[in-house]
């Protein structure tokens, strides 16, 4: 597969339609085994509950540490669960364990920095509104999930991933990005260009959901599903709560 290709056929990090393909099995059909939408929304909600009791136990002890664990582990987990999704099962809740980590931590480094709690509550219920937004969007047919679209987000999504590392490798040698920490109009613009990717990536884990059912993928499928769709919403919230800091000051 040319990296072209495999850059441009799937949806978020975690999801794709060749990943549903290439597990699919005749043998769990006729067992019965295999993926629905409902089962994928039931572990999406179990891997949310763990991840939020993670996020409460982390936000009272806050130490940086659990934030770079939750950072490089949950991108370990995420590459070697991508490399056999049948892992899913095991992997997906400690992934959501990682990410509790993460945003238990960095929510209380913005309460600390704002003096301002209620910062929390509005970025959780800013995500929560763009999530079930997405999902009316998505199921009116107002926009439909096609080859272009998931192609564009795909790319764009990557483009952030590769600004994220950028920043990362940054920090480590000592060097600050003030394009996205300094709270100007810029940073404010990349942030909201960036929510806007995040929110668009909704409607294609939408659409992979209903495809790996369609498709009749193995069970452990809802799993590797639930697993993608967390990791939109993890974002999305970091990036709300990250522009609603902006807004304040």
């Amino acid at each position: 597969m040319s990296f072209k290709k495999a850059f441009t056929e799937s949806s978020n990090p975690m999801l794709g339609e060749e990943t549903y393909k290439n597990v699919l099995d005749a043998n769990l059909v006729e067992r019965g085994e295999v993926m629905t939408v409902q089962g994928a929304i039931n572990k999406t909600l179990v891997l949310m509950v763990v991840m939020l009791a993670t996020a409460v136990f982390a936000a009272q002890i806050a130490n940086p540490i659990f934030m770079w664990v939750g950072i490089i582990g949950g991108a370990i987990v995420y590459f070697i669960t991508s490399s056999n999704p049948s892992r899913a099962p095991y992997l997906a809740p400690l992934y959501a364990v990682l990410e509790g980590l993460l945003v238990g931590t960095i929510s209380t480094y913005y309460i600390t920095a704002t003096g301002d709690a209620g910062l929390i509550i509005k970025a959780v219920g800013i995500t929560t509104a763009i999530l079930f937004m997405m999902l009316m969007v998505y199921k009116s047919g107002l926009i439909k999930v096609t080859q272009k679209l998931r192609a564009g987000v795909t790319m764009a999504v990557g483009a952030v991933m590769i600004f994220y590392l950028v920043n990362i490798v940054c920090h480590f040698i000592g060097i600050d990005l003030p394009m996205l920490h300094d709270g100007g109009l810029l940073s404010i613009g990349i942030t909201l260009v960036i929510i806007g990717i995040a929110t668009m990536n909704l409607l294609l884990d939408f659409d992979n959901f209903e495809k790996g059912a369609a498709m009749k993928a193995p069970k452990y499928m809802e799993w590797y599903s639930g697993m993608g769709l967390l990791f939109t919403l993890v974002w999305l919230y970091l990036e709300i709560l990250r522009l609603l800091s902006y807004l304040r000051d």
